[in-house]
């Protein structure tokens, strides 16, 4: 039966994209194919080698700047010892055959010419000279993103940082909420998941200016930004205006890791701030956190919590096996490990298998 399925899955996905690998550093600065010509629903998957880039989108007119909406991978690092692999890798889907400009936000690595294309036409050669030419062109430009705020709240403005990526993002602050304080900042670490399917602490109260590193531990999980209303769907995808919520990707973690990632996001308000593990089921076993949830409230952390477990992830279209990550209304980037162009039913299956895995 197993066979057949697989069988039968396979025709359709490869009916339906081709997968394109390219390759992000590792030696030159550069991409490696520099660009491709794609279809939609084609796949682009990002490796990334030493020793720390990004897949960022920008425009033609202006290469080294983060474009509006666009997506971005967030900086990868790999260490230099590191040349066997496994090596982070980001997902992108084609959405149309209109040119799509991407750039390395790391350093000037933009200005020495990092950049890569999709569909760029006979505009490639021009993209990358202007680039390298772009000499006041930031390599950290602000992503303008947005949150969901409830009815009722006053509208505030937070920076998110991850990975070494900068957000500004709208927040509702909620009366009864944690007072600003202008003390000095604290961080506050979260572990996310090892042993057991949770966030230590699941529940802190932050002031603004502090922020809160997520470190990841064994097996595969994400610190990805959800609503109280829908616990277990990505913000980005459950907002009716565009609206963007922080991601930190999955995060792969072998057993034997000695070392383990982490995602940071800064704190500038005091409003609720939702979380949850989109890896398959995970949500819905009460995978969740929060910051400054209104313990004095209805909607606190353990109200959040019994939300997601009752809903048990079946609201949720964004779950994901380890192999796969929510896409945004931007296009999408997605955090993956997959194999060569025209294999889209191995990419699928084999993720499937390697989030039973790590699950």
């Amino acid at each position: 039966m197993f066979s057949s399925l697989f069988l039968a899955l396979g025709v359709v996905s490869l009916a339906q994209a081709a997968q394109f690998n390219v390759t992000v550093g590792g030696g030159p600065l550069r991409y490696d194919p520099q660009f491709v010509n794609a279809n939609p629903g084609d796949i682009i998957i990002f490796t990334f080698k030493q020793s720390n880039h990004t897949a960022s989108q920008s425009t033609l007119a202006q290469p080294c700047v983060k474009a509006l909406n666009g997506f971005d991978s967030g900086y990868m690092p790999v260490s230099a010892s590191n040349t066997n692999g496994p090596f982070p890798a980001a997902q992108y889907t084609v959405q149309d055959m209109n040119p799509v400009w991407v750039y390395c936000k790391q350093a000037d690595h933009c200005q020495q010419g990092m950049v890569f294309a999709i569909n760029p036409g006979t505009q490639f050669a021009a993209f990358q000279a202007a680039a390298m030419g772009n000499t006041t062109a930031s390599s950290s430009s602000s992503v303008s993103t947005t949150a969901t705020t409830p009815t009722g709240v006053v509208t505030a403005t937070a920076t998110v940082t991850g990975g070494g990526q900068t957000m500004t993002t709208t927040y509702g602050s909620f009366p009864g909420s944690s007072a600003p304080t202008s003390g000095t900042s604290t961080d506050h670490k979260v572990v996310v998941g090892g042993s057991t399917l949770t966030y230590t602490p699941s529940n802190i109260t932050a002031q603004i200016g502090d922020t809160v590193t997520f470190q990841f531990m064994q097996k595969n999980h994400t610190a990805t930004q959800s609503t109280f209303a829908d616990p277990c769907r990505a913000l980005t995808l459950t907002s009716t205006s565009g609206q963007v919520g922080f991601d930190s990707g999955f995060m792969a973690v072998a057993s034997t890791a000695t070392t383990f990632p982490t995602y940071t996001v800064k704190i500038n308000d005091t409003a609720p701030i939702w979380v949850y593990c989109k890896q398959s089921g995970h949500c819905g076993q009460g995978m969740v956190f929060s910051v400054n949830a209104v313990e004095s409230g209805a909607n606190n952390y353990a109200a959040f919590k019994a939300q997601a477990i009752r809903l048990n992830g079946t609201s949720s279209s964004t779950t994901s096996t380890g192999a796969q990550a929510t896409q945004t209304k931007s296009g999408g980037v997605v955090k993956m490990n997959q194999n060569d162009r025209g294999t889209s039913v191995l990419v699928g299956l084999v993720g499937v298998a390697a989030g039973m895995f790590l699950t």
